[in-house]
């Protein structure tokens, strides 16, 4: 899978709907990328848009967005309610799978520069993308506002990071940074006091309580600010509050960085919490969208407190978190709406031959068009071989008389549950390489330079149509150890399924061999082949010799 950064920019208008309308239009112009939400304002008079995609076409989504604003926005005749210093006041990425918080910085960073060098308006850079530390709050890049921006420009400590140090009446100035995903997260109480949610709060978030003397009276320092005593978690903004409409109140929570304090982790604090008040936890809610590794760690924390092993398929884990968190009590959750990852999938033309029935699936392979094919036929058998493996493990965890090995077989279940997801993948992908080649071969040959080009398309599609059986092949002898082991240790009623998941990864090793040499026998760079045969052949061989241990463990 590649990186998925999120941009959530907030513009300075939320009234006018051909504005909003034009700026969404903007970011749906870069194709590469799924705009998720746009949410308006006409109070605040502000309108935040939230679009994920890979890394190039969020820049280039980001800068048209804020090209829109810079034309169709004038901050001279803004008003709203909501805090601003710009027409697109900040622009934060955020990095949301396969991303780190120092590539969005270095995005953030590229893309004020483009701002500052192409539209003539002055950026600020905050939080992690930030120039200095004086500038990484928000807040404090933002004091003064637009009202005060013509002063702050002309202050040397407060030149822009890009851009001219003047004041730009129409556009104000650009807030361009980096942050980690926030989840809006309430926590709901079988309770309507405001109070009580608000202890809870206290207990649980980092700034904590207000701290007092023995009169009850709060504790200042010698600024005369006022002295807290932390809460437990690191990363988490919280309050109570009353819903009316629900029922009931609820902890309010703005959790800043879920790889430091996961969600499944701030629940099980409030349900303690709660616990010592009298109070109930009966559920929760998520308010926009979650990253989908945090759903996952949920559902494995809550599978481990069972006793049970994680090696089970992503919708399981899925289910596990939705109903340990309690996220379906207020209104329906639907992953593939709340997910991050899942709602940015477009839809496709043609689903994927992983998504068809089995019937539908082998009705295609009977037919008279080469995809799928015998690499697509090889993956699905190496993705059966590690379920099976995956299936022993787990009917042996909990299983009297193989207590010694329960620990190893959950491991074996996720390793080999892992592997299943891998070799799915590679169903499509074996396809999707020889469609490459099928291109390859229909280009143009008109010209000598166009017969060099699709010679070396040529190339290139055929190393990557041997490239993906060999990654197959690459990664069966691991699958075929985690059966071997099952066959060996797991247990006894189920030796069957092992030596079948034996066979059917042998068979997917042999059929990725034929798919890889068939490709190398076409290509002109000949050391690209010798080497890549030599590596498949003592792959192949590794993967036979395990199936025959697995043969032999049958008895």
């Amino acid at each position: 899978m590649s990186p998925l950064i999120e941009c959530v920019p907030n513009f300075s208008e939320g009234r006018d709907p051909a504005v909003i309308e034009a700026i969404a239009e903007a970011i749906r112009s870069v194709k590469a990328v799924s705009l998720l939400d746009v949410d308006a304002g006409a109070d605040t008079n502000r309108t935040i848009y939230t679009f994920v995609g890979e890394p190039e076409p969020v820049l280039e989504a980001a800068f048209r967005a804020l090209q829109a604003a810079a034309k169709l926005i004038d901050m001279s005749k803004h008003h709203g309610a909501h805090p601003r210093l710009g027409a697109a006041d900040v622009t934060p990425f955020v990095p949301v799978s396969r991303a780190t918080l120092e590539e969005c910085a270095a995005l953030a960073r590229r893309l004020g520069e483009r701002v500052g060098r192409e539209l003539g308006v002055p950026v600020y850079l905050y939080e992690a993308a930030a120039s200095t530390p004086a500038r990484r709050n928000l807040a404090d890049v933002r004091s003064g506002e637009y009202e005060g921006l013509a002063a702050k420009v002309a202050d040397p400590k407060w030149a822009p990071d890009f851009g001219p140090a003047a004041f730009h009446p129409k556009s104000g100035a650009f807030i361009i940074g980096a942050r980690e995903f926030l989840i809006a997260y309430n926590v709901n109480l079988n309770t309507r006091s405001v109070p009580l949610a608000n202890e809870i709060a206290f207990a649980v978030r980092e700034l904590g309580r207000l701290k007092r003397d023995a009169k009850g009276d709060k504790v200042v320092d010698a600024e005369g600010n006022n002295v807290y005593v932390p809460g437990r978690l690191k990363y988490v903004k919280a309050v109570g509050w009353e819903i009316p409409a629900y029922g009931r109140a609820q902890v309010s929570i703005n959790l800043t960085n879920f790889r430091a304090t996961p969600p499944h982790v701030v629940v099980e604090a409030v349900r303690e919490e709660a616990a010592r008040l009298g109070l109930v936890v009966t559920g929760s809610e998520l308010i926009g969208l979650i990253p989908r590794e945090a759903l996952l760690e949920a559902g494995r924390y809550y599978l481990k407190r069972q006793g049970r092993s994680c090696g089970v398929p992503e919708r399981e884990l899925y289910h596990v978190a939705i109903l340990s968190l309690g996220l379906a009590e207020l209104a329906p959750f639907d992953v593939k709406k709340k997910v991050v990852e899942l709602a940015a999938q477009k839809e496709q033309p043609m689903s994927k031959l992983v998504d068809r029935t089995v019937r539908d699936f082998v009705d295609e392979c009977s037919m008279d068009s080469p995809v799928p094919g015998g690499g697509s036929v090889a993956a699905l058998c190496a993705a059966q071989g590690a379920a099976l493996a995956c299936m022993v493990a787990n009917l042996t965890v909990g299983k009297k008389g193989y207590e010694k090995v329960w620990e190893e077989m959950k491991r074996t279940a996720e390793k080999a549950q892992a592997l299943k997801d891998v070799f799915m993948d590679l169903v499509d992908r074996d396809s999707e390489a020889f469609a490459k080649v099928t291109e390859a071969w229909r280009l143009p040959k008109a010209t000598p330079e166009q017969t060099a080009a699709r010679a070396r398309a040529i190339e290139a599609g055929t190393q990557g149509a041997a490239l993906v059986p060999l990654e197959l092949l690459r990664r069966v002898p691991e699958a075929m150890d985690l059966a071997l082991f099952c066959a060996a240790e797991g247990n006894k009623n189920s030796a069957s399924d092992a030596g079948v998941a034996g066979s059917a990864l042998r068979a997917a090793a042999e059929g990725a061999w034929l798919n890889v040499r068939i490709n190398l026998s076409s290509l002109t760079d000949k050391d690209f082949g010798a080497r890549t045969e030599a590596e498949g052949r003592v792959l192949l061989e590794a993967a036979k010799a395990t199936a025959a241990k697995v043969a032999a463990a049958m008895g």
